[in-house]
């Protein structure tokens, strides 16, 4: 793979996965824990989520062939989807959807959140999911996928950090600075989303 293709597919897993916008989430999580359980929750929630990504990124084309969907509708829809998580994260209602998934239904902290809701949906969510398919399918030969996979472990180990440092960065932004940055990444995703209708639209009819 060439280092276009790898700097796309890794803009592409950071903004869907958001590791900057998940920090002040992980901190709510883990109301008043130390720095011990704190690493621990992270690490296990991002260790799962490399699991389920990495399956759903090697099977997930088959699957579909096997309920005969084609990969050029898959990435229309994926890219559908992908435009649907820009607009809401330009809009504010991602935020306000991962508040509402940090929470028990009793709206009480969650005592272990590195399975749920950290490890899935916040992190291996239907757009991540969706961007691992569309990635390895791209991918060219065993090699593409050995690089896929190291830049989706390198956003993950980016969401790790961020997750360890995520209480001095709340207090570094603001709840002003964090809203920035999840609306540039948005407009980000929006662009890449679109790109990926039109590769799907190219593959259709060319």
């Amino acid at each position: 793979m060439d280092i276009q293709t790898l700097i796309t597919a890794f803009l592409t897993l950071f903004v869907i996965i958001d590791p900057i916008g998940l920090a002040p989430l992980f901190v709510a999580l883990t109301p008043g824990a130390s720095a011990a359980h704190r690493r621990a929750v992270g690490l296990r929630a991002v260790t799962i989520a490399f699991v389920i990504l990495t399956v759903f990124g090697l099977f997930g084309d088959h699957v579909l062939t096997f309920v005969g969907i084609s990969m050029p509708a898959f990435r229309i829809a994926g890219g559908l989807l992908l435009f649907l998580t820009a607009l809401e994260m330009l809009f504010e209602k991602r935020s306000k959807r991962r508040e509402e998934h940090a929470q028990h239904p009793e709206h009480q902290p969650v005592e272990d959140p590195s399975v749920f809701p950290l490890a899935t949906p916040l992190l291996a969510g239907p757009g991540a999911i969706t961007s691992m398919i569309l990635l390895i399918d791209q991918s060219e030969g065993v090699s593409g996928v050995f690089f896929v996979l190291g830049v989706l472990l390198a956003v993950l180990l980016l969401v790790l950090f961020f997750f360890m440092m995520s209480t001095a960065m709340e207090r570094i932004l603001g709840a002003t600075g964090i809203n920035v940055v999840t609306r540039l990444m948005g407009m980000l995703l929006a662009a890449l989303s679109v790109q990926f209708v039109i590769d799907g639209l190219k593959a259709v009819f060319f």
